[in-house]
């Protein structure tokens, strides 16, 4: 549904009105310095007509070393380096394992120890309260899922195509990465070279986010030198994608766990969409409805698909059921007639602490992160496809815009690349086959969610 008070502005006024919840205003410019370079939007993108749904998928916290190991044609590596010069190799540890690696931006920095790609043995560790179901904790992080409790992601990923060179846009948990999703920044107005930094926490110690969160809650807050001595209520005003889609009147659902304060529900945070009377029309709680939309003929041009906990990925809080849930995603749009017109891009918000042996391209003090896996799945997509092409969060955010000719948000979109090489758009479209997983929607859609809000970043 297009929000009635857009519909009635002139895009460019409407984008040039967005200002700040503290009171500032800035012009929409890029804001992750000046090393980016632009790309440009494709004027007539060679998929118009043919893909006219997209769908988002946003899981947690894992690398391709740590869940896609020995994919076919992929760079992942079994073993990594420690701080002492050392070499270990990486160990089966279950998706559900009962520990969590700090993955808040000193985590980045610990492991990335100035580019040597060899901090991950200094990781600080949370859980694990019965040591012997855990290897030493200078070895936590040095950990693979096995394939079999995987295998639905490996399924999409050797049927469809798979980008080993995705990189995390920012260097940090999953706050701000989940509004870089939305905006492909996490700068707190347009214009500004403040970035939201971590995780926000309440009064009580307790993670929250968003416009609703508790008086008092704080978010730190990152300059242009590294420093992260400044916080801020977690509420913000900059543009995002739904602004762009909503300019064009292209409808949008973004689909979260609940309507509470927490770190994934990205558009609670922007005060302008928060405060929207229709807020609880475009933004969808809990996650299961999108099941249930695809089923109902519902599903909107552009969707966000976030996880509960227990089908998240993040280990500590995880029973393992990520990959059905992202499978029983997947495949309800496949068996539907909305698959011959649809992208779907499967990706994790962030590294999660675990081990991976690619060092990533810093472009100022938070940008960019370790890399997460990118699926891409659509009737168009190449068959067993690897990229080796570098892509980033900005990357879906780019290809959306080129789809519906949205224009520019002119922030990390502009010099990310299109995800174009993942396709061929003169192929005969494919046929939807069935990804197998232990558990069907059904499941989902009947199963009682977890109590309170997701999540135990730290």
């Amino acid at each position: 549904m297009v929000r009635t008070w857009v519909a009635a502005l002139a895009a460019a006024a409407f984008l040039a009105s967005l200002t700040s919840c503290r009171g500032g205003t800035g012009p929409i410019v890029p804001a992750s310095g000046s090393s980016i370079v632009a790309t440009g939007l494709r004027p007539n993108a060679p998929w118009a007509g043919k893909i006219e749904y997209v769908v988002i998928i946003y899981q947690e916290n894992r690398t391709p070393d740590n869940l896609f190991q020995g994919l076919p044609g992929a760079d992942v590596q079994s073993w990594g380096l420690t701080h002492t010069g050392g070499k270990v190799q990486l160990v089966p540890v279950s998706e559900s394992a009962p520990y969590d690696l700090d993955h808040e931006h000193a985590g980045f920095t610990t492991e990335y120890d100035a580019g040597k790609m060899d901090g991950f043995d200094r990781e600080f560790t949370i859980g694990c309260k019965v040591a012997s179901q855990c290897p030493p904790s200078n070895r936590r992080a040095y950990g693979y899922v096995p394939r079999k409790e995987a295998q639905p992601y490996f399924d999409m990923a050797e049927q469809y195509g798979f980008g080993d060179r995705m990189f995390q846009t920012n260097q940090g948990p999953s706050f701000p990465s989940h509004q870089y999703i939305i905006s492909g920044t996490s700068t707190i107005r347009n214009g500004s070279a403040l970035r939201a930094a971590s995780n926000a926490n309440a009064p009580n110690g307790h993670p929250t986010g968003g416009c609703d969160s508790p008086k008092g809650s704080l978010v730190h807050l990152i300059d242009a030198a590294g420093n992260m001595n400044r916080t801020m209520f977690p509420c913000f005003e900059r543009l995002t994608l739904m602004d762009l889609l909503d300019a064009k009147h292209v409808a949008w659902h973004y689909y979260q766990f609940a309507y509470a304060p927490n770190l994934w529900a990205a558009p609670d945070a922007v005060y302008h969409i928060h405060e929207e009377p229709h807020f609880k029309t475009e933004v969808a709680a809990p996650s299961t409805r999108v099941l249930s939309d695809v089923l109902n003929g519902d599903l909107e041009p552009v969707s966000w698909v976030t996880p509960d906990v227990d089908d998240s990925d993040h280990a500590l809080i995880t029973d393992g059921s990520g990959p059905s849930w992202v499978t029983s995603v997947v495949n309800a749009v496949g068996l539907s007639p909305y698959w011959k017109h649809t992208a779907i891009f499967i990706t994790w918000d962030d590294w999660g602490g675990w081990y991976d042996h690619v060092k990533p391209p810093v472009y100022n003090s938070y940008e960019l992160g370790f890399r997460v896996p990118l699926i891409v799945i659509s009737p168009y997509a190449k068959r067993g496809y690897v990229s080796h092409a570098q892509h980033e969060f900005g990357s879906i955010l780019k290809f959306t815009e080129e789809t519906f000719g949205l224009g520019s948000m002119r922030t990390t979109d502009v010099r990310a690349d299109d995800l174009s090489d993942f396709f061929d758009f003169n192929q005969k479209p494919r046929t939807f086959v069935p990804i197998h997983s232990p558990v069907g929607p059904l499941y989902f859609l009947h199963r009682t969610p977890k109590p309170g809000v997701p999540d135990d970043d730290f």
